[in-house]
């Protein structure tokens, strides 16, 4: 039986099969936690009855493990032609000729008849797409096996990234980019009467993230790949995404994402692969100790490989999606013979319901109870995943010391935070390590990215939903808690009790929750006294005062040596029983009497459950003050699970994502940790991948710096880009430039025409923000700054409206989150204005607004290239990095923006000319709100004819007031200018009067932004890969042979 093995240039761009894709298979039978292998189809030729029955005999035939794609004919003597490459070859050698475009051509026409997903009668756009994806998948499932396989026989250690969004953008481009077939593919389809642009444009965007968080993951998987590091993904499979994006007269709406409608062509299930995930249930503990989750709801995880490609490489790593379902058994049968279908059904519902949607809304408590569900199938299936994979690497003697020797775990963001209990449960509990071995271990594996600044978005759960949902987690919790309160006592000693108070309360896990018994004698209560008059103090006299005075101070010295640090009310129990004998001694009617008796009993209750965990007795003096007045009770507060606070004392490294960001991380978000642990936090500076947002969605651009620089190197090597410089002021470089960037302008406007209805100029300039729609990022400023240019020329003649502005297309595109009032709002305003502007016949070309609805990967790709400006404009100190402002640059785009996030080492790396800066600094904005709330702010006389201008209807008859009363008054909950629109709106606008004066000097212009590109080589992903995989991760690039 011939042995046939992926063919490869000398490079590793190109692979292909070797043999009969029909007369073959891939063996993985290694049981349920098996690898990412897989049979695939490459084409064929000759008898399609015999190729149909050798494929059957093929799924019957008994198998063993093996990475080889073997000939299974029952005339093994006769030689299959394979219509990708003829050439035959020994086990041991690689075919180093790429595929031509007539093998490619008839692998193509094989997947369209014998993997078909659609009716043989034509040979249309979406079937032509799925069988070209079909074939690219061929190949890539060749390097894919090949990687397993390398990683597993050399037991290297592997990195595992884990988000709750992985924002992939169309795959087929990237994936014959990254194999170099771009050429081949296009001449095959070619030959089949089809074009590459409009196969490509067939494939929807993988629904599987919304922002900045999932575009760089998967930045990050294609770095991984391309550097040659051992690295999985881990995340969830969306089954309608966050939602599709339309935009109506009445703004925003959603609808759920079709993405999977077809199915996906380029992910594999793994029936196989599965893990029980539990919620619910309960906690019992054995005669000997060992705690056991029970009952509950049981659901499966289900394993989607998704292969993921390197760039000029044989490596291709595996991003692999949990789906979720229940067993067949679940399914109650009785129940739906009688009728009952729903209810027959529910199981299955709530199994599957976990990964229909990216973020469900959580306003309500069943919401609540989702999103937790989807961090803990993520956190549970990957982990058991993780682990099985060791075991069995391990062999026999399993050392799980070693655990963290073979597994790195990253945390993008606190989604994935119960990793850490649920590591300790199964160390505990499943594989019978100690505490002291599990907390050792799951330390040294897991490490954290933080991506906020703003302490009240940091993540947090209610303790008494996590206790419903993962009581065993909450134990572990709990004990994780009480770890770090030892440590923090280590730390600060108790001598100073306000002092450790504090610590205690900023850097405990678990908020609002009463200090363990075992701490109750360490903390000492403020000198107050728990007692308080019961009767009115005008009714008694001046010697009962000074008896009790003498008595509380009595009690005040008790308390400081005998009160307990976790609330306990006894003190103040007996005072007020004290009080009771004073009100007897006045002889009160005996009616009077038992008022007081319930008043005290109430107030007993209430001091019981109310009393902060500081010692702190305010509930019971303001209950005491008078005889006869019931105290209004004071809401508990309520307690939670800090997860961030988690994620900091569970890991052995934090990471902020741009300089000024990890500086705000340990001088504010995580001060008290940062002085704790020094050593566990660092910077990683986002990057973007080059492939996918330069070479593969600019080629014109990217042909004219290969030519410029001499080599294509630059793609891998970004530091190259620098060479740019030098050339910057060449009129034959800016000549080239400049028809680049109107090349690919002139896609655009067909584009916005086709989506919006809207005709734009590609003379005018292009003024582009797309981004998630929030109030911190500021599409508010940039639509009141285009309002106020609107405003401007409406009242200047035609002559002067042409000397004093440039003509400007103002691009808008991003998703409101369909329960952000504010943000949605916002959307409608911008659709509002553009509608006004864009049918204003003495306007013309001058100015137009453009909303892009639905914005997304593909659509990025599409706008970042067409950009001369972009707008990063977020508040100071709120955005921890942002990464499209990295692929603005990249493709030579000049950025307006604040001194926030990325922006920062941006601007230092382009050179301050060549960025246009304005508004508050992030050092200033804690002084600028304390003026506002003081009322000390005026704001500027512009921005109030602005909003003026809003509220006199121009835009049509919407009532505006609730977003414009945003920006108005001092304080309040979305009142007094939270984000400092107003203080930053004058230098805005100056600024914008700047950006007009340089793009007239089209010279002057094209020079900024060739520097861009020249400056933009830092804020590669490849970069930050290289410092996570060296600092972090500890894991070492490994090159297949």
């Amino acid at each position: 039986m011939a042995t046939c093995r992926f063919a490869t240039v000398p490079s590793g761009a190109e692979a292909v099969s070797s043999c009969n894709a029909v007369a073959r298979f891939i063996d993985f039978s290694r049981g349920r936690n098996g690898g990412v292998g897989c049979g695939g189809g490459g084409g064929g030729s000759g008898n399609k009855a015999k190729q149909l029955m050798l494929m059957r005999r093929c799924l019957v035939r008994p198998m063993r493990r093996s990475f080889s794609v073997r000939n299974v004919s029952s005339e093994p003597q006769q030689k299959v032609k394979d219509p990708v490459t003829e050439q035959e070859e020994s086990p041991s050698t690689h075919n180093h000729f790429p595929p031509d475009a007539s093998s490619i051509a008839s692998s193509i026409k094989y997947h369209a008849e014998f993997t078909p997903l659609f009716s043989p009668e034509k040979f249309d756009l979406p079937k032509a797409f799925f069988a070209t994806a079909q074939s690219i998948r061929d190949s890539l499932i060749i390097n894919w096996n090949a990687t397993y396989d390398y990683y597993e026989r050399l037991n290297v250690k592997r990195a595992y990234y884990l988000s709750m969004e992985f924002l992939q953008g169309r795959a087929l481009l990237n994936a014959i980019g990254n194999l170099g077939l771009t050429g081949a593919y296009a001449e095959a389809l070619s030959k089949l009467g089809q074009d590459l642009e409009n196969i490509a444009f067939q494939e929807p965007d993988a629904a599987l993230g919304n922002g900045g968080l999932g575009r760089l993951a998967s930045c990050f998987l294609d770095s991984l790949a391309t550097l040659n590091y051992p690295a999985w993904g881990y995340g969830l499979r969306y089954k309608y995404g966050l939602f599709k994006q339309r935009i109506t007269k009445d703004g925003q709406e959603e609808v759920a994402e079709d993405w999977l409608e077809m199915s996906n062509p380029w992910e594999i299930v793994r029936n196989d692969i599965t893990y029980p995930v539990k919620f619910y249930g309960k906690v019992v503990e054995d005669s000997d100790g060992k705690k056991h989750w029970i009952g509950g709801e049981d659901i499966k995880a289900v394993a989607y490989d998704v292969p993921i490609p390197g760039y000029k490489t044989k490596t291709t790593i595996n991003l692999r999606l949990w789906s979720t379902k229940a067993p067949a058994e679940d399914f109650d049968l009785s129940a739906f013979n009688s009728g009952e279908h729903i209810q027959a059904a529910e199981a299955l519902y709530n199994a599957e319901k976990i990964c229909y949607v990216l973020y469900p809304g959580d306003e309500s408590i069943e919401g609540k109870i989702l999103r937790l569900k989807q961090q803990y199938t993520l956190c549970s299936a990957s982990l058991q995943d993780i682990i099985a994979r060791f075991e069995r690497r391990s062999g026999t003697m399993v050392k799980w010391e070693e655990f963290p020797e073979k597994v790195a775990m990253q945390m993008n963001d606190t989604h994935p935070t119960l990793c850490i209990p649920e590591l300790m449960r199964i160390l505990i509990d499943v594989k019978g390590l100690s505490w002291k071995e599990a907390w050792n271990i799951t330390q040294r594996t897991m490490a954290y990215t933080n991506h906020t600044v703003l302490p009240e978005a940091l993540e947090k759960w209610s303790l008494d939903l996590m206790q419903k949902l993962l009581p065993r987690h909450v134990e572990i919790i709990e004990m994780i808690d009480e770890e770090l309160i030892h440590t923090i006592v280590s730390e600060y000693g108790t001598a100073d009790s306000d002092l450790l108070v504090k610590k205690l309360k900023q850097m405990r896990i678990l908020e609002n929750v009463e200090l363990p018994a075992a701490f109750s004698d360490l903390l000492v209560k403020p000198k107050e006294s728990p007692v308080a008059a019961l009767s009115d103090e005008l009714e008694k006299s001046e010697e009962e005062e000074e008896e009790e005075e003498e008595e509380e101070e009595e009690e005040e010295e008790e308390e400081e040596v005998t009160e307990p640090a976790d609330g306990e009310n006894e003190p103040a129990k007996e005072g007020t029983q004290g009080k009771k004998k004073i009100a007897e001694e006045e002889e009160e009617e005996e009616e009077e009497e038992e008022e007081e008796e319930e008043e005290e009993e109430e107030e007993e209750e209430e001091e019981e459950v109310t009393e902060p965990a500081d010692g702190e007795n305010e509930p019971a003096k303001e209950g005491t003050q008078g005889k006869k007045k019931i105290p209004e009770p004071i809401p508990e507060p309520p307690k939670m699970v800090r997860m961030a606070n988690l994620c900091v004392v569970g890991g052995h490294a934090v990471n902020g994502v741009a300089a000024i960001h990890s500086e705000i991380v340990k001088d504010e978000v995580f001060n008290d940790f940062f002085k704790l642990w020094p050593e566990k936090f660092q910077n990683k500076t986002n990057g973007v991948t080059p492939r996918r947002w330069i070479r593969f969605c600019n080629p014109e651009l990217s042909k004219i710096i290969t030519n410029w620089i001499g080599t294509e190197d630059w793609v891998l090597n970004t530091e190259k880009l620098a060479e740019l410089r030098k050339f910057a002021d060449n009129e034959d470089l800016q000549a080239q430039w400049r028809a680049a960037k109107r090349s690919n302008k002139l896609k655009a406007v067909s584009f916005l025409k086709e989506k919006t209805g809207y005709l734009v100029s590609p003379d005018a300039m292009f003024d582009i923000q797309v981004k998630r729609i929030h109030e911190y990022k500021r599409q508010l400023l940039n639509i009141l700054g285009i309002v106020y240019r609107y405003k401007m020329m409406k009242e200047m003649s035609a002559s002067e409206r042409k000397e004093k502005f440039v003509a400007r297309v103002c691009i808008f595109g991003g998703k409101a989150f369909a329960t952000y009032v504010q943000a949605k709002r916002i959307v409608k305003f911008i659709t509002d204005v553009g509608a006004t502007v864009n049918q204003d016949p003495d306007i013309g070309d001058l100015l137009k607004v453009v909303f892009v609805p639905d914005y997304n990967v593909s659509v990025a790709e599409l706008l970042i290239p067409t950009s001369e400006l972009s707008q990063h404009i977020s508040t100071a100190g709120m955005e921890a990095s942002g990464t499209s402002n990295m692929k603005f640059a990249m493709n030579g785009c000049i950025l307006i923006g604040t001194l926030d996030g990325a922006n920062v080492e941006i601007r230092e790396e382009v050179g301050e000319d060549n960025f246009f800066l304005f508004g508050a600094e992030a050092h200033e904005i804690a002084g600028l709100k304390k003026e506002r709330a003081e009322g000390k702010f005026v704001p500027d006389p512009r921005f109030e004819e602005v909003k003026e201008f809003v509220r006199s209807g121009v835009f049509g008859p919407y009532n505006y007031d609730e977003l414009m009363g945003s920006l108005e008054g001092n304080e309040g909950f979305g009142r007094a200018d939270y984000f400092l629109v107003g203080k930053d709106f004058p230098s805005y606008i100056e600024c914008q009067e700047k950006v007009d004066e340089a793009y007239r000097d089209q010279q002057r212009w094209t020079r900024m932004s060739i520097l861009n590109t020249a400056g933009s080589y830092k804020f590669s992903s490849d970069r930050t890969i290289h410092e996570y995989a060296k600092e972090i991760w500890d894991i070492k690039p490994v090159e297949l042979p």
